[in-house]
């Protein structure tokens, strides 16, 4: 008989038989993890999924998965080979096959290597690229997913978020086939590296790779924001605005105050909706999860899938002319007024970005 216990913050389920895990405790931790590059430069989640690699067991070995075509895929490689000293070895797969994150060609692959290697876990950010590909995969290997891990107690025990964060799930694998999970990368920092070590890189032989005959998605494009800001995921600093901007005119306001302190720029998916800005620079448990150091909100009314997004930011900075608006409840530091008056007296008074 399974049992729930649910407090305001944490949700523990129990069961009353003991628990046995099919998988062999005797064999070795392999981990399989899922590299997102671009333009030559591993993808700081990527890093942080290495992080929650290290949790899962002290003889643990990590190997990373690069996939795509072209100069660009072996500089990533390059890079990723030292990326962390806990990576043992990266595998790259060159073809134009791979040119495009689609999932259906990406799961194949990672079951091609998965059958060559027996990775006892397989892990990818909780980023859009990882939650595209990890459930397909997960549907190949006919396993369950554990997603948005927070928190790593074993290697087969794990803690994640549910109710929109308001609520944490204690969650035990017990599957016979290899463990399949999505970090939160927010959760997992990268401490800065002293030691300098490089793993070996592998091509991976794809001449006995078969995709599926027909496939089911294409690629169209991809848009990026030709900007010099921080990424949104992994900036320092986040300046967010809500509806009550009202215009996307008056957006720009939000845009240079994050010029002015260096941050990324981030919006609410009232703000995305009403065509502000575009839907990547949306914050929330259905957009980007992010932690920095510091996190101003203007005109946002706090709606709790916004707060599970950005929790587990160090300082929470807000401006809303509603004192009873539910983001002062998170908020370190709250100010009551007209954000059209706050805004501009800031970038009056914050001196230039150097």
């Amino acid at each position: 008989m399974t049992r729930a216990i649910l407090t305001k913050k944490k949700l523990v389920l129990s069961n009353a038989h003991r628990f046995i895990s099919i998988t062999n405790l005797s064999r070795c931790i392999s981990t399989l993890i899922l590299a997102e590059h671009e333009s030559g430069s591993i993808k700081p989640q990527t890093v942080s999924t290495v992080v929650a690699a290290n949790h899962l067991g002290e003889s643990s070995s990590v190997s990373l998965l690069l996939a795509g075509s072209g100069s660009s895929l072996q500089e990533a490689a390059s890079q990723a080979a030292s990326c962390h000293p806990s990576v043992s070895e990266v595998l790259v797969a060159d073809s134009d096959r791979f040119e495009y994150p689609l999932a259906e060609p990406w799961a194949k692959l990672v079951d091609f290597v998965r059958q060559q290697r027996d990775y006892s876990h397989i892990l990818a950010s909780s980023s859009s690229f990882g939650k595209n590909i990890l459930p397909r995969v997960a549907a190949l290997l006919d396993v369950s997913p554990v997603t948005d891990v927070v928190k790593i107690l074993g290697s087969n025990e794990f803690i994640r978020p549910i109710y929109a964060g308001n609520a944490l799930c204690r969650v035990r694998y017990t599957g016979a086939g290899p463990c399949v999970l999505t970090i939160r990368t927010t959760s997992f920092p990268v401490t800065p590296i002293t030691e300098s070590k490089k793993a070996t890189i592998s091509q991976i032989d794809l001449s006995k790779f078969k995709e599926d005959a027909v496939s089911r998605s294409r690629y169209v494009g991809q848009s990026t924001q030709d900007t010099e800001r921080p990424d949104l995921g992994s900036a320092r600093v986040v300046i967010t605005g809500g509806r009550a901007l009202k215009s996307v005119e008056n957006f720009k306001m939000i845009e240079k105050l994050a010029e002015k302190l260096g941050g990324a720029v981030g919006a609410t998916r009232a703000a995305v909706d009403a065509g502000y800005v575009p839907n990547d620079l949306q914050v929330g448990q259905t957009g980007k999860i992010v932690a920095p150091e510091l996190y101003m909100a203007f005109g946002v009314s706090g709606a709790i899938q916004h707060l599970a997004g950005i929790k587990d930011s160090k300082v929470i900075v807000a401006v809303n002319k509603d004192a009873d608006a539910p983001i002062f409840q998170v908020a370190d530091y709250g100010l009551v007024g007209d954000l059209f008056e706050v805004i501009p007296e800031l970038l009056e008074k914050l001196p230039e970005k150097k």
